[in-house]
């Protein structure tokens, strides 16, 4: 099955603009206990970038690693890597032709996958192996992708249409469809088979609820709302997952539908928290947040 939406060129843009919108800043928080018992410890809050260019999307990809997508002063967006051992930034990727986002670790652990908006305005999953070799286009139908996430070493995609859809390449010619009309975040459940997205409402002032859909049985689980006003997620562990709105960040065990203040983060020069990504190795938690 080929995917390949023949979508005006202002859908493409839509994406592109939602990716870079803002001019967010990555922050760092330490954290205490684990999952329904996770703390934020708010006294130990570290800006980690301070540019007036695009630095989000952080993912970690080893116990002391993280990527994110950052723009520089052309507006073209490129994957660096944080060491929070040497607390050092490297470039992993600076092209001139394409920008990368939604930088993250592959399930054989050699390549960062990105989604890129080529030369083109083509979106599509490439691969960027971690020892700097060239790039390598993974799925050259299957577009425009706008996130995604990993399980048996094959994606999960948000393609962009009307609805969007959730997608999974099971083979070349054996593409899934999952689920349609999501929303932004694709976050594989922990120890898991089950992919997690946002499905958005169909009435409109409605939140959006989580699901999962199992790549093993092909059954869909709905876990009640999604954070009234928020569009990103990230899981803790395998019951417990995060969502953040304005400069706070909640926590809810998907088995309960009830959310729960975990922290405030104020600042008084960012707001509005977005994409997360933690660490139970670090003990830390990487938030994005928007220049005000």
């Amino acid at each position: 099955m080929k995917i390949n939406h023949l979508l005006p060129i202002a859908l493409y843009f839509l994406v592109f603009s939602a990716f870079s919108q803002n001019n967010p800043d990555l922050f760092v928080v330490n954290t205490a206990a684990k999952g329904g018992k996770l703390q934020l410890l708010t006294e130990t809050v570290k800006q980690l970038t301070d540019r007036k260019e695009y630095d989000s999307q952080p993912s970690f990809i080893n116990e002391y690693q993280l990527v994110f997508s950052a723009a520089d002063e052309k507006g073209n967006h490129d994957i660096i890597v944080y060491n929070f051992e040497n607390q050092k930034f490297t470039n992993l990727s600076k092209t001139d032709d394409r920008s990368e986002f939604s930088p993250s670790i592959t399930d054989c652990g050699q390549y960062i996958a990105a989604v890129v908006m080529e030369a083109d305005k083509r979106q599509r999953l490439w691969l960027y192996p971690t020892n700097f070799e060239p790039a390598e286009l993974l799925y050259d139908d299957i577009e425009p992708v706008g996130y995604y996430d990993w399980y048996d070493n094959k994606a999960a995609m948000f393609v962009l249409g009307e609805p969007n859809s959730l997608v999974y390449a099971n083979g070349r010619e054996d593409i899934w469809e999952l689920d349609e009309n999501i929303g932004r975040s694709v976050k594989l459940r922990p120890k898991t088979s089950q992919m997690g997205y946002l499905r958005n409402s169909s009435n409109e002032g409605d939140p959006s609820t989580v699901n999962v859909y199992d790549l093993k049985s092909k059954q869909k689980t709905p876990f009640g709302s999604a954070l009234m006003g928020s569009s990103d997620f990230i899981w803790v562990d395998k019951n417990h997952i995060l969502m953040g709105r304005g400069d706070q960040v909640f926590i809810r065990d998907v088995r309960k539908n009830e959310w729960t203040l975990l922290a405030t983060l104020p600042s008084e020069t960012h707001e509005n928290i977005t994409r997360m990504a933690y660490s139970a190795d670090l003990n830390v938690l990487v938030y994005a947040m928007n220049r005000k």
